[in-house]
C-alpha cells in the first residue's frame, strides 16, 4: 500500500466512531516519505488500527511491538537513533506501510504567524538561495490542516526535500536557522512549519487552558463572541455592492475595487481562542523535536492586546512543553521596527524580553532589521542567523561568537546619571556616531532624549534637563532608530527600567 492510500484511510477512519474500527494501520501525516527524525532520544512513533490488534515498527535492527487499546490507537517508542545512510520504517499489523527515505538527524518546529509562513521565494535575494538550495538532508513539512474545534489527531501535510525547485515554497525563517544547524552540526535537519498569517497568539494554545489563567480572564472578559450570522449578512450585501461597482468600474475604464472578505473563510484560517493549537499543532505531539523556534505577535500588538503577551507566551511554552512531556529548548524572533500606526509593538517586545526568564529559552534581536513600511521585512536571512546563533551556542554548546544581543542586567541611578548594566555586551559599541535611543524621565511620563556614553559593559545615561532621573529606556518607539551593537554585530534589545 502506498503512503498516500494509507494516509487517506487514517484521514477517513479518524473521522468515525470508533465502534467502526479501524480497517488498517494507519499514521499521522508527519511520518512519511523523507520525514527526518530526532536522534539521542526516544522516538515516539504512534497511530490506529483495529481494536486489540498487534503493532510493529521496524527501523535499522530494532522492532518494537505493541497493541492497540480498545479505541483503536497504539504507539511506542523507538530506541535512541544515529545518523545514517537514508532508511525505511516499517509499520505492520494485518497491512503493512513502508515509509521510504528516513533520515536521522535534528527536528525543529517553526510556527507563528504570517512572518514565519512567509516563504523563501519573498525574501531577499531569492535567486541566489536557489543556487544554493541542493541540500537534499534538510527537509520541511508543512503542517497543512485548518482551525479546528477540537484537537485533531491525524493532520496534514508532506515533507519537502529541499533543492532549487522546493525552496521557494520553505518558511524563509525556518530555513534560513536550520540551514545553519545544518551547516555547522554536519547532520540532516528536520523543520515542522506550522503558521497562518495573520493569527493571534491565543488560536495556538489550547482554549482551556487560556481560560484557566488568572492573568487572562480580563482579556477573555472583554471579548464579544463572533456573531457570524451578523457578518455573513453583512458580508453578503458588501458582496452585491462590490459586484455592482466592479460592473461599473468595467463599464468606465477604471481599477477594480478590492472584493470584501468572507468572514467564514477568514474565521477558518485565523480559528478561534484555541482552534490553530487544535488543528495545527495538536496533530503533531508528540513527535520527537530538539526544539521550536517562534515568530508572532504582530497581531497581538493592539492597546488592548499588548499587555496581555507577558501572560500568553509564557504559557504557549509551557503548556506545549507539557503535552510533549520535555521541557525543548524554545526560541523566538523578537518583533523588529516597523512603523506600525495604531500599534503598542514596544509593549510585546518588552513581553518577549520578559518571557526570557522561563528557562532554556533564546531570543533573536531584530530591531535594526525590520522595513519602516514592511510588516514582512524580507531579511529573513538574519533572522533566522541569529536565532540559529542562540542555539548552537546555548542548545548544542558550540563555539559561537555571542548567542544574543545585548540584555538589561539591572541598573543604579548615581545622582543625575542611570547606570544600566548589560550581559552578552563583550565588545558594547555605537555604530555610526554617538548612540541614539535612550530618553530619560524624573516622573514616569515626560520624557527626553538622553546622551548615553559606554562604560565597558555598562552604558551611562543623563540628560542636562533631567537632575534627578528615576528610569531610562531605550529603543521605544514601534520603529526607533538605534545603533547599539555588541562586538558580535548583534544589536542591543528595547528595554525600560520602569516596566
Amino acid at each position: 500500500m502506498t503512503r498516500k492510500k494509507q494516509f487517506g484511510l487514517a484521514l477517513a477512519f479518524s473521522l468515525l466512531p470508533v465502534s467502526l474500527g479501524y480497517a488498517d494501520v494507519s499514521l499521522p501525516a508527519i511520518f512519511s516519505d523523507h520525514m527526518v527524525l530526532q536522534q539521542e532520544t526516544e522516538v515516539p512513533v504512534w497511530g490506529w488500527a483495529e481494536p486489540g490488534e498487534e503493532v510493529k515498527v521496524a527501523i535499522n535492527g530494532q522492532t518494537k511491538t505493541t497493541q492497540t487499546g480498545d479505541d483503536g490507537s497504539w504507539s511506542i517508542k523507538l530506541d535512541s537513533l544515529k545518523p545514517g545512510e537514508p532508511t525505511t520504517i516499517k509499520v505492520s499489523g494485518k497491512n503493512e506501510i513502508t515509509i521510504e527515505d528516513v533520515l536521522i538527524g535534528e527536528v525543529w518546529l517553526g510556527s507563528g504567524q504570517s512572518n514565519m509562513a512567509m516563504t523563501v521565494n519573498r525574501a531577499n535575494d531569492f535567486a541566489g538561495e536557489q543556487k544554493k538550495a541542493a541540500l537534499p538532508t534538510i527537509r520541511m513539512f508543512k503542517e497543512n490542516s485548518g482551525s479546528s474545534a477540537t484537537p485533531e489527531k491525524v493532520g496534514n501535510g508532506e515533507w519537502q526535500v529541499c533543492s532549487s525547485e522546493t525552496v521557494g515554497g520553505f518558511s524563509a525563517t525556518l530555513f534560513f536557522f536550520g540551514r545553519e544547524i545544518h551547516a555547522d552540526l554536519d547532520v540532516p535537519v528536520g523543520l515542522i512549519n506550522s503558521s497562518v498569517g495573520g493569527t493571534p497568539i491565543e488560536a495556538w494554545i489550547d482554549a482551556d487552558v487560556q481560560r484557566a489563567d488568572k492573568n487572562l480572564q480580563p482579556l477573555f472578559a472583554e471579548r464579544k463572541p463572533v456573531d457570524l450570522e451578523t457578518q455573513k449578512a453583512n458580508y453578503e450585501r458588501a458582496l452585491k455592492r462590490y459586484q455592482a461597482q466592479v460592473k461599473k468600474a468595467k463599464a468606465e475604464g477604471k481599477p477594480l475595487p478590492r472584493k470584501p472578505r468572507d468572514p467564514a473563510s477568514v474565521q477558518a484560517r485565523k480559528g478561534n481562542v484555541g482552534g490553530l493549537f487544535n488543528g495545527k499543532i495538536a496533530p503533531l505531539i508528540p513527535y520527537a523535536i530538539r526544539g521550536a523556534i517562534w515568530y508572532q505577535g504582530e497581531a497581538n500588538s493592539t492597546p488592548s492586546k499588548a499587555p496581555f503577551y507577558q501572560y500568553q507566551l509564557p504559557l504557549l511554552i509551557q503548556d506545549w512543553r507539557e503535552r510533549w512531556g520535555y521541557d525543548f529548548p524554545f526560541g523566538w524572533a523578537q518583533l523588529p521596527n516597523y512603523s506600525g500606526n495604531g500599534r503598542d509593538w514596544p509593549t510585546v517586545r518588552e513581553a518577549m524580553l520578559k518571557t526570557l526568564s522561563v528557562p532554556n529559552t533564546g531570543m533573536g534581536i531584530n530591531i535594526d532589521i525590520g522595513d519602516t513600511k514592511d510588516i514582512h521585512p524580507k531579511n529573513k536571512q538574519e533572522v533566522g542567523r541569529r536565532l540559529s546563533l542562540w542555539a548552537l551556542g546555548s542548545v548544542y554548546e558550540q563555539e559561537v561568537a555571542a548567542v544574543s544581543g545585548p540584555l538589561p542586567d539591572g541598573h543604579e541611578i548615581q545622582g543625575d546619571k542611570v547606570v544600566v548594566r548589560f550581559k552578552h555586551a563583550e565588545g558594547l559599541e555605537s555604530s555610526g556616531g554617538p548612540i541614539v535611543g535612550f530618553e530619560i524621565t524624573a516622573d514616569g511620563e515626560t520624557w527626553v532624549p538622553a546622551e548615553a556614553e559606554i562604560d565597558g559593559e555598562s552604558i551611562v545615561v543623563s540628560s542636562d534637563e533631567v537632575a534627578k532621573p528615576t528610569a531610562v529606556r531605550y529603543a521605544w518607539t514601534n520603529d526607533p532608530k538605534t545603533n547599539l551593537f555588541n562586538g558580535a554585530g548583534l544589536p542591543a534589545t528595547p528595554f525600560r527600567t520602569n516596566p
